[in-house]
Protein backbone atom coordinates (compact mmCIF):
# COMPACT_ATOMS: atom_id res chain seq x y z
CA UNK A 1 0.00 0.00 0.00
CA UNK A 2 1.57 3.13 -1.35
CA UNK A 3 0.26 6.24 0.69
CA UNK A 4 -0.72 9.53 -1.45
CA UNK A 5 -1.04 12.97 -0.25
CA UNK A 6 -4.46 13.30 0.66
CA UNK A 7 -3.56 10.12 2.89
CA UNK A 8 -0.94 12.01 4.81
CA UNK A 9 -2.62 15.05 5.17
CA UNK A 10 -5.49 12.88 6.50
CA UNK A 11 -3.13 11.14 9.01
CA UNK A 12 -2.16 14.24 10.44
CA UNK A 13 -5.91 15.65 10.74
CA UNK A 14 -6.72 12.31 13.35
CA UNK A 15 -3.73 12.49 14.74
CA UNK A 16 -4.40 16.03 15.71
CA UNK A 17 -8.01 15.56 16.45
CA UNK A 18 -6.94 12.83 19.25
CA UNK A 19 -4.74 15.35 20.39
CA UNK A 20 -7.08 17.59 21.27
CA UNK A 21 -9.11 15.13 22.60
CA UNK A 22 -6.21 13.91 24.94
CA UNK A 23 -6.36 17.62 25.60
CA UNK A 24 -9.66 18.49 26.86
CA UNK A 25 -9.32 15.48 29.70
CA UNK A 26 -5.21 16.63 30.45
CA UNK A 27 -6.82 20.62 31.06
CA UNK A 28 -9.67 19.50 33.20
CA UNK A 29 -8.93 19.87 37.05
CA UNK A 30 -8.20 15.82 37.91
CA UNK A 31 -9.18 13.06 36.11
CA UNK A 32 -9.28 8.95 37.23
CA UNK A 33 -6.29 6.88 36.31
CA UNK A 34 -6.79 3.00 36.91
CA UNK A 35 -4.96 0.13 36.38
CA UNK A 36 -5.12 -2.27 33.43
CA UNK A 37 -4.25 -6.18 33.44
CA UNK A 38 -0.48 -5.83 33.51
CA UNK A 39 -0.20 -2.93 36.04
CA UNK A 40 0.18 0.24 33.55
CA UNK A 41 -2.25 3.06 34.48
CA UNK A 42 -4.86 3.93 32.12
CA UNK A 43 -7.40 7.15 31.53
CA UNK A 44 -10.16 8.57 29.84
CA UNK A 45 -7.76 10.22 27.40
CA UNK A 46 -6.63 6.97 26.00
CA UNK A 47 -9.93 5.63 25.42
CA UNK A 48 -10.71 8.55 23.94
CA UNK A 49 -8.10 8.94 21.99
CA UNK A 50 -8.27 4.55 20.82
CA UNK A 51 -11.47 5.87 19.61
CA UNK A 52 -10.97 8.71 17.50
CA UNK A 53 -8.15 7.22 15.70
CA UNK A 54 -9.81 4.10 15.01
CA UNK A 55 -13.35 5.93 13.88
CA UNK A 56 -10.70 7.95 11.45
CA UNK A 57 -8.54 5.23 10.08
CA UNK A 58 -11.54 2.85 9.08
CA UNK A 59 -13.38 6.06 7.44
CA UNK A 60 -9.87 6.88 5.80
CA UNK A 61 -8.47 3.06 4.74
CA UNK A 62 -11.72 1.09 5.53
CA UNK A 63 -9.88 -1.82 3.86
CA UNK A 64 -7.18 -1.62 6.20
CA UNK A 65 -7.34 -3.11 9.97
CA UNK A 66 -6.35 -1.21 12.79
CA UNK A 67 -4.73 -2.85 16.09
CA UNK A 68 -4.74 -0.37 19.08
CA UNK A 69 -3.21 -0.70 22.21
CA UNK A 70 -6.67 -0.49 23.81
CA UNK A 71 -7.96 -3.36 21.38
CA UNK A 72 -8.77 -6.90 22.72
CA UNK A 73 -7.17 -10.46 22.46
CA UNK A 74 -9.16 -10.79 19.20
CA UNK A 75 -7.22 -8.07 17.36
CA UNK A 76 -3.64 -8.23 18.77
CA UNK A 77 -3.92 -12.25 17.51
CA UNK A 78 -5.46 -11.61 14.08
CA UNK A 79 -2.78 -9.17 13.20
CA UNK A 80 -0.16 -12.16 12.66
CA UNK A 81 -1.89 -13.31 9.64
CA UNK A 82 -2.05 -9.06 8.37
CA UNK A 83 0.14 -8.25 5.91
CA UNK A 84 -1.11 -4.85 6.22
CA UNK A 85 -2.70 -2.78 9.15
CA UNK A 86 -2.31 -0.11 11.60
CA UNK A 87 -0.71 -0.68 14.40
CA UNK A 88 -1.79 2.99 17.13
CA UNK A 89 -0.73 3.69 20.89
CA UNK A 90 -3.41 6.53 21.36
CA UNK A 91 -1.28 7.73 24.39
CA UNK A 92 2.16 6.85 24.46
CA UNK A 93 3.70 7.61 27.81
CA UNK A 94 0.88 7.88 30.07
CA UNK A 95 3.10 8.42 33.48
CA UNK A 96 4.47 11.39 31.14
CA UNK A 97 0.04 12.22 30.76
CA UNK A 98 -0.31 11.69 34.80
CA UNK A 99 2.97 13.77 35.96
CA UNK A 100 1.31 16.85 33.78
CA UNK A 101 4.89 16.88 31.93
CA UNK A 102 3.30 17.27 27.81
CA UNK A 103 6.01 14.62 27.37
CA UNK A 104 3.55 12.51 25.59
CA UNK A 105 2.39 11.22 22.07
CA UNK A 106 -0.24 9.82 19.76
CA UNK A 107 1.71 6.99 17.84
CA UNK A 108 -0.01 5.66 14.03
CA UNK A 109 2.24 3.48 12.46
CA UNK A 110 1.44 1.75 9.08
CA UNK A 111 2.25 -1.80 9.19
CA UNK A 112 3.70 -3.77 5.98
CA UNK A 113 5.40 -7.38 6.08
CA UNK A 114 6.63 -6.84 9.39
CA UNK A 115 7.78 -3.38 8.73
CA UNK A 116 7.18 -0.08 9.78
CA UNK A 117 6.54 1.87 6.44
CA UNK A 118 4.89 5.13 7.47
CA UNK A 119 4.26 6.81 10.85
CA UNK A 120 3.22 9.83 12.38
CA UNK A 121 4.46 10.94 16.18
CA UNK A 122 2.53 14.01 17.91
CA UNK A 123 3.06 15.69 21.06
CA UNK A 124 -0.18 17.42 21.13
CA UNK A 125 0.69 20.04 24.66
CA UNK A 126 4.27 20.32 22.72
CA UNK A 127 2.58 20.86 19.46
CA UNK A 128 5.02 18.79 17.78
CA UNK A 129 4.49 16.74 14.63
CA UNK A 130 7.10 13.85 13.10
CA UNK A 131 6.30 11.96 10.48
CA UNK A 132 7.60 10.01 7.44
CA UNK A 133 8.99 6.74 6.71
CA UNK A 134 11.84 4.89 4.77
CA UNK A 135 10.35 5.91 1.27
CA UNK A 136 9.21 9.03 2.43
CA UNK A 137 11.57 10.76 3.98
CA UNK A 138 10.98 12.30 7.51
CA UNK A 139 9.50 15.69 8.03
CA UNK A 140 8.94 17.89 12.02
CA UNK A 141 5.95 20.86 12.20
CA UNK A 142 6.03 22.81 15.33
CA UNK A 143 3.06 24.29 15.20
CA UNK A 144 -0.47 24.00 13.01
CA UNK A 145 0.18 25.26 9.31
CA UNK A 146 3.58 26.27 10.07
CA UNK A 147 6.59 24.96 7.55
CA UNK A 148 7.90 21.62 7.58
CA UNK A 149 11.47 20.58 8.31
CA UNK A 150 13.23 17.62 7.22
CA UNK A 151 14.89 15.52 9.89
CA UNK A 152 18.04 13.75 8.94
CA UNK A 153 19.77 11.65 12.09
CA UNK A 154 23.54 12.72 12.99
CA UNK A 155 26.42 11.22 11.48
CA UNK A 156 28.40 11.81 14.39
CA UNK A 157 31.50 9.14 14.60
CA UNK A 158 33.85 10.40 17.47
CA UNK A 159 33.31 13.15 20.10
CA UNK A 160 30.82 13.69 22.86
CA UNK A 161 28.19 11.91 21.75
CA UNK A 162 24.37 12.36 23.18
CA UNK A 163 22.14 10.24 24.62
CA UNK A 164 18.58 10.19 25.22
CA UNK A 165 17.10 8.08 27.99
CA UNK A 166 13.58 7.55 29.62
CA UNK A 167 12.50 9.86 31.85
CA UNK A 168 10.60 7.07 33.59
CA UNK A 169 12.56 3.52 32.77
CA UNK A 170 15.67 4.26 32.91
CA UNK A 171 17.51 1.49 34.74
CA UNK A 172 20.49 -0.22 35.81
CA UNK A 173 20.93 -1.27 31.93
CA UNK A 174 20.93 1.64 30.53
CA UNK A 175 23.51 3.04 33.41
CA UNK A 176 26.10 0.42 32.33
CA UNK A 177 25.61 1.57 28.75
CA UNK A 178 26.39 4.93 29.25
CA UNK A 179 29.25 4.14 31.46
CA UNK A 180 30.42 1.58 28.52
CA UNK A 181 30.23 4.36 25.83
CA UNK A 182 32.05 6.91 28.27
CA UNK A 183 34.85 5.01 27.65
CA UNK A 184 35.53 5.46 24.01
CA UNK A 185 33.97 8.64 23.63
CA UNK A 186 34.23 10.37 26.87
CA UNK A 187 31.85 11.16 29.09
CA UNK A 188 27.79 11.50 27.14
CA UNK A 189 25.75 14.14 27.64
CA UNK A 190 22.36 12.51 28.68
CA UNK A 191 19.16 13.77 28.07
CA UNK A 192 15.59 12.26 29.85
CA UNK A 193 12.75 12.44 27.77
CA UNK A 194 9.30 10.66 27.83
CA UNK A 195 7.31 8.61 25.22
CA UNK A 196 8.15 8.03 22.18
CA UNK A 197 9.78 11.29 22.01
CA UNK A 198 13.52 9.71 22.48
CA UNK A 199 13.39 8.03 19.22
CA UNK A 200 12.14 11.38 17.32
CA UNK A 201 15.34 13.21 18.96
CA UNK A 202 17.65 10.42 17.20
CA UNK A 203 15.55 11.44 14.19
CA UNK A 204 15.81 15.26 14.42
CA UNK A 205 19.98 14.58 14.88
CA UNK A 206 19.78 15.68 18.60
CA UNK A 207 20.72 12.39 19.55
CA UNK A 208 22.61 10.08 18.66
CA UNK A 209 21.65 7.05 20.24
CA UNK A 210 18.58 5.99 22.46
CA UNK A 211 19.35 2.49 23.98
CA UNK A 212 15.82 0.73 25.34
CA UNK A 213 17.34 -1.86 27.36
CA UNK A 214 13.95 -2.87 28.69
CA UNK A 215 10.09 -3.95 27.96
CA UNK A 216 8.40 -1.93 25.47
CA UNK A 217 5.68 -2.91 22.90
CA UNK A 218 5.21 -3.09 19.32
CA UNK A 219 2.54 -0.04 19.39
CA UNK A 220 4.97 1.88 21.88
CA UNK A 221 7.33 2.35 19.34
CA UNK A 222 6.43 1.36 15.51
CA UNK A 223 5.79 5.02 13.98
CA UNK A 224 8.73 6.84 15.65
CA UNK A 225 10.34 3.58 14.30
CA UNK A 226 8.85 4.72 10.79
CA UNK A 227 10.09 8.31 11.21
CA UNK A 228 13.35 7.57 12.26
CA UNK A 229 13.75 5.30 9.09
CA UNK A 230 13.06 8.10 7.11
CA UNK A 231 15.28 10.33 8.72
CA UNK A 232 18.35 7.63 7.79
CA UNK A 233 18.82 6.12 10.91
CA UNK A 234 17.93 2.60 12.39
CA UNK A 235 16.56 0.53 14.82
CA UNK A 236 18.38 -2.67 16.40
CA UNK A 237 18.71 -5.31 18.86
CA UNK A 238 20.90 -5.90 20.98
CA UNK A 239 22.09 -8.16 18.36
CA UNK A 240 22.42 -5.77 15.48
CA UNK A 241 19.25 -7.21 13.69
CA UNK A 242 16.77 -4.67 12.76
CA UNK A 243 13.61 -4.43 14.87
CA UNK A 244 10.40 -6.56 13.40
CA UNK A 245 7.07 -6.33 14.03
CA UNK A 246 3.61 -9.05 13.71
CA UNK A 247 5.69 -11.02 16.51
CA UNK A 248 3.35 -13.77 18.37
CA UNK A 249 4.99 -11.62 21.51
CA UNK A 250 3.95 -8.72 20.94
CA UNK A 251 6.82 -7.33 23.43
CA UNK A 252 10.18 -5.86 21.78
CA UNK A 253 13.42 -6.88 22.73
CA UNK A 254 16.10 -4.40 23.97
CA UNK A 255 17.30 -2.39 21.16
CA UNK A 256 18.77 0.62 19.87
CA UNK A 257 17.72 3.42 18.14
CA UNK A 258 21.18 5.48 16.62
CA UNK A 259 22.14 7.40 13.49
CA UNK A 260 23.69 6.16 10.16
CA UNK A 261 27.35 6.26 11.64
CA UNK A 262 28.97 3.32 11.42
CA UNK A 263 29.62 2.86 15.40
CA UNK A 264 29.55 -0.63 16.82
CA UNK A 265 26.68 0.42 19.38
CA UNK A 266 25.98 -3.25 20.29
CA UNK A 267 29.45 -3.57 21.78
CA UNK A 268 28.52 -1.27 24.61
CA UNK A 269 25.28 -3.32 25.18
CA UNK A 270 25.81 -5.06 28.81
CA UNK A 271 26.17 -8.49 28.84
CA UNK A 272 22.50 -8.81 30.63
CA UNK A 273 19.08 -10.95 30.47
CA UNK A 274 17.35 -9.27 27.16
Amino acid sequence: MKLEKHHLEQLEAIARKAGAGILSVYESEDFDVESKGDGSPLTRADQMSHEIIVAGLSELTPEVPVVSEESGETEMDSRLGWETYWLVDPLDGTKEFIKRNGEFTVNIALIQRGQPVYGIVYAPVLDWCFYGGGEYGSWRVDGIGKTPEKMLVSERAEGTMTVVASRSHRGEAVDAFVASLSGQFGEPVVRSMGSSLKICLVATGEADVYPRLGPTCEWDTAAAHAVVLGAGGKVIDAAGMPLIYSKPDILNPWFLVCGAANIGWTEFVPSMSK
